[in-house]
């Protein structure tokens, strides 16, 4: 049986600018970086990667162009968490979104399944193992399968999902459908995995820069003679209420962080896998609103979460690698304000974490441990930290001029101490634009 061809449906007018959508739906003047060249390649139904950092507006590249082509977008995320908080953002702006998952009954995903077909929806929103039971159904509805979070893809990326392999096979079962992939940290090893992984035909690839001078980066080692809880509780309250996230290495952790936050009087809530969905919603919805300050939280913690204000990221525990903490502290910031990124270190975070790989295969307990290594050399270095980042992602930024503590900037001893962010303010429009092909 031959495999159907799916094709973008024929507008009765013609389509609207992506400008003047960017304008209507969004509410912007003008693109960030790197959105327009990605949103013209995915309109003219070419393969692309976007490898663009947290914050900088990844899902407008998706979102945007299935309102200017009148199709549905096939978009496949990792999380229920994720994929809700999309569709509720895209909603609010008015533009026809949903999500097909196991929670749903089975009227409720026939119904909204039967809206594909009938043009009813503009984003479907599915988790890769859902994946294969839907495509029979939406077979020759769908104008584009965009794929977020696509460093899941590759082995050699730091949250490796073995179900994103599939997503090849759902192409050839959809058609003849472009994907657009998205990410915010993908190193060269891991762009190429994911061209490869998708089988992308001929694809553009913008490659985002890495530098965001509004962040002050400092790094400090632990002692067993402080407390590193009193060192995270002196974070916050030199933050005075303002909205942070820390980053614990598990959920006990987690928990137990928040607890002692909370005992000092601090407005504080754990975040991670283990926890009810419905208490997660909870608390990040909380976050949201501004009712609670600090979250608490795991890797769980993050993805999808659009606040701006996000004036703080502590670790404290070492990350699992360079790209993690790339992704982490990109949620602070992303108003373009001054924000601190302080990351708290031992020898002991990277002991336990290896202790957390013993079960992987050789080659795979290789790499993992190779990537925290890189990341330990990083906390304890004493060049340019901007520099040394966006170096890992084949960046060479020059010198941060004051954005980090080796570079004579915040030292973390100022970021524990109460007083004023110096005001490091950064227009989108001002950041540096990496390569194009």
């Amino acid at each position: 049986m031959a495999t159907p061809t799916a094709s973008l449906p024929v507008a009765s007018t013609p389509q609207p600018e992506p400008e003047a959508v960017l304008r209507a739906v969004w509410g912007h003047a003008s693109f960030r970086p790197g959105q327009r060249e990605v949103v013209g390649e995915v309109l003219s139904r070419r393969d692309c990667l976007a490898v663009m950092p947290t914050g900088a507006g990844k899902s407008v590249t998706f979102q945007l162009p299935a309102r200017v082509a009148a199709m549905c977008v096939l978009v496949i995320s990792p999380l229920l968490a994720l994929m809700r908080d999309q569709v509720a953002g895209a909603s609010a702006r008015g533009l026809r979104a949903t999500w097909v998952d196991s929670t749903l009954s089975r009227s409720e995903r026939d119904t909204r399944l039967e809206g594909v077909r009938g043009g009813a929806w503009e984003l479907v929103y599915v988790s890769p193992e859902g994946l294969p039971g839907v495509v029979g159904d939406v077979r020759g509805h769908i104008g584009l399968i965009a794929v977020d979070e696509a460093h899941c893809i590759s082995e050699w990326g730091h949250d490796f999902r073995p179900a994103y392999r599939e997503i090849g096979r759902a192409r050839e079962l959809l058609g003849d459908v472009p994907i657009l992939a998205v990410t915010a940290t993908a190193t060269a090893r891991v762009a190429a995995d994911i061209v490869r992984s998708l089988a992308l035909k001929d694809p553009y690839v913008w490659r985002g820069s890495f530098f965001r001078p509004n962040l002050c980066l400092a790094a400090r080692a632990k002692d067993r003679l402080t407390d590193a809880r009193r060192t995270v509780l002196q974070a916050v309250d030199a933050h005075d209420g303002a909205s942070g996230i820390v980053y614990c290495l598990s959920r006990r952790d987690a928990g137990a962080l928040a607890t002692y936050l909370r005992a000092h009087g601090r407005t504080a809530a754990p975040y991670h896998a283990g926890m009810d969905p419905g208490v997660r919603e909870q608390v990040q919805a909380a976050f949201s609103s501004g009712e609670v300050a600090t979250v608490v939280a795991t890797v769980a913690f993050g993805m999808g979460i659009d606040k701006a204000d996000v004036r703080y990221v502590v670790h404290a525990d070492l990350p699992g690698s360079v790209e993690a903490y790339a992704q982490e502290i990109g949620r602070a910031g992303r108003d373009g304000r001054s924000s601190d990124c302080l990351l708290l270190y031992s020898w002991s975070d990277v002991r336990r974490r290896l202790a957390m790989t013993s079960g992987l295969a050789g080659e795979r307990r290789v790499d993992v441990r190779g990537r925290l290594l890189d990341l330990y050399r990083f906390a304890r270095g004493e060049t340019c930290r901007h520099r040394c980042l966006c170096a890992h992602f084949g960046e060479d930024s020059g010198p941060c001029r004051g954005a980090c503590d080796a570079c004579g900037g915040r030292s973390a001893e100022q970021m524990l101490a109460s007083q004023e962010l110096p005001l490091r303010l950064i227009e989108w429009d001002d950041r540096p634009e990496r390569s194009i092909s």
